[in-house]
């Protein structure tokens, strides 16, 4: 029996790897259940016994991409105390352009973080939610120190505008749409987008 588990969460950790290839090369899209079964040496139908479907695939994928995403973010944080409100809005700039870059040299696997939609009638499991909203531990610490009197479910609200904010200028701008700030001056208008907000909440800028 234990053997048997231990060759079937093989098999799992061999399909998910699978899916993350194909997608970081083709995009969701290039997502096809014969090609990874095909890929990892099973059955059609036997994919189905290591995953309950093509969201749960899906979703083991992007918790590969999160986690990647979060020791990238822990990196560009360390060692910041975010002890006064100049400290905290550098934090967050760090943060801001350390998610761009992350989505420049991941883009297939980041974009499907927010393309990939479950099927009708289905709804994304507990642990997928709980993984996407521990990202908003690193916003929320310098937000704090911007913010002292500021509620807990006040910054957590903020702590979702200015993330909003920020994607959406680093997904237009790698999309390259015609409104979008040119790719090589993303970083720079971020951190300028970053500072301008910042000071807006430091208390008596």
């Amino acid at each position: 029996m234990v053997k048997t588990t231990e060759r079937r969460d093989r098999q799992r950790e061999a399909l998910v790897l699978a899916a993350e290839k194909a997608i970081a090369e083709k995009g969701l899209s290039g997502l096809k259940a014969r090609d990874l079964a095909e890929a990892i040496g099973c059955s059609l139908g036997a994919i189905y016994n290591l995953v309950q479907d093509m969201d749960e695939l899906v979703l083991r994928v992007g918790s590969r991409t999160l986690a990647r995403l979060d020791a990238a973010l822990a990196e560009a944080t360390k060692g910041s105390a975010s002890a006064s409100s100049g400290d905290a809005t550098d934090t967050l700039i760090a943060i801001a352009q350390t998610y761009c870059a992350f989505a420049r040299e991941n883009l297939q696997l980041w974009r499907t973080l927010f393309e990939h939609r479950m099927a009708e009638g289905s709804i994304v499991p507990e642990w997928a939610i709980s993984e996407q909203m521990t990202m908003f531990r690193y916003i929320l610490a310098p937000l704090r120190a911007l913010q002292p009197r500021a509620s807990e479910p006040e910054l957590i609200l903020l702590s979702r505008t200015l993330f909003s904010a920020v994607h959406g200028v680093v997904m237009l701008g790698l999309e390259e749409k015609l409104v979008a700030v040119p790719a090589a001056a993303l970083d720079g208008q971020i951190e300028a987008l970053v500072r301008v907000i910042g000071k807006g909440l430091t208390p008596g800028a």
